[in-house]
């Protein structure tokens, strides 16, 4: 059973324990976010962040494709001279930061054709898995637009300079194959595979401990984007890392591994 969000535009679900699932559907607009997916994937994601009932999330698409992108049907001809950027960036920038700061993993089940402002969102996520069939493309060169910065940034650290220039400068699509050779997702499966290989992994990392997967997962992003610590945030991490030897979880963890059983988080 899914809860409709957005006007029925974004259903959420729970595939498997302690896995939310968020789900792209305005087929009538090839999944484009507009202005209310986007809000509603900003206001939810705070809200899988309770306790430890959610330790992973999906975003995906309803076939046959993830999205087509940022819906530009939705900006009057009238502004794009006057405020079309803030028409746009908005409620985009605010949903990429949710999921960009979600404490718990997030991974992308990249369905089907995947462009635009619907890539960022998948590179935002910390995972991607893709359908053998999916396009994946950057089209900006095509509409006359110059990319967002932060945006760019995102792939320049996910593919590096060569790959994001070509992305960016060519304006053409990839095939899932080459997109898993440069790194642009971390695995290509079988069309009718996705769905199912995608909560799999969600609840292999769900079955994780949950202060390994949090604190993890902020060292991670905190030492991307900060290639020089400063002492602050040094002492920081250091004091994380130390943290978990007096947690439950940590004793936890070791007498499972001992008994060769499934450990029981507690998050503690």
């Amino acid at each position: 059973m899914s809860e409709q969000l957005a006007g029925g535009k974004l259903l959420l679900d729970r595939p498997a324990e302690a896995v939310a699932r968020l789900t792209i559907s305005n087929p009538e607009r090839r999944n484009a976010l507009d202005h209310e997916i986007l809000d509603a994937i900003a206001e939810v994601l705070p809200q899988l962040d309770r306790g430890i009932e959610t330790r992973c999330v999906v975003i995906t698409g309803a076939p046959p494709l993830f999205s087509a992108g940022y819906d530009i049907s939705g900006i009057p001809e009238q502004t794009f001279e006057r405020d079309a950027e803030a028409l746009v960036a908005h409620p985009f920038h605010a949903a990429m930061e949710a999921i960009a700061k979600h404490p718990w993993p997030t991974v992308a089940a990249i369905n089907g054709h995947c462009l635009g402002g619907g890539l960022e969102l998948a590179i935002t996520c910390d995972l991607r898995i893709c359908a053998a069939g999916a396009k994946l493309g950057m089209p900006p060169a095509k509409l006359g637009l110059i990319y967002g910065h932060t945006g760019l940034r995102k792939f320049l650290d996910t593919i590096g300079l060569p790959y994001t220039k070509e992305l960016f400068l060519t304006g053409r699509n990839l095939a899932a194959a080459r997109a898993e050779r440069i790194g642009l997702v971390n695995e290509v499966v079988d069309n009718e595979d996705l769905a199912d290989t995608a909560v799999a992994l969600a609840a292999a990392i769900a079955e994780n401990a949950p202060l390994s997967m949090r604190g993890n997962k902020h060292a991670i992003d905190l030492l991307q984007a900060n290639p020089e610590l400063t002492e602050q945030q040094e002492a920081g991490l250091v004091a994380l890392r130390e943290s978990c030897f007096s947690s439950e979880d940590f004793r936890e963890g070791i007498r499972a591994f001992a008994e060769k059983r499934r450990a029981r988080w507690t998050g503690r």
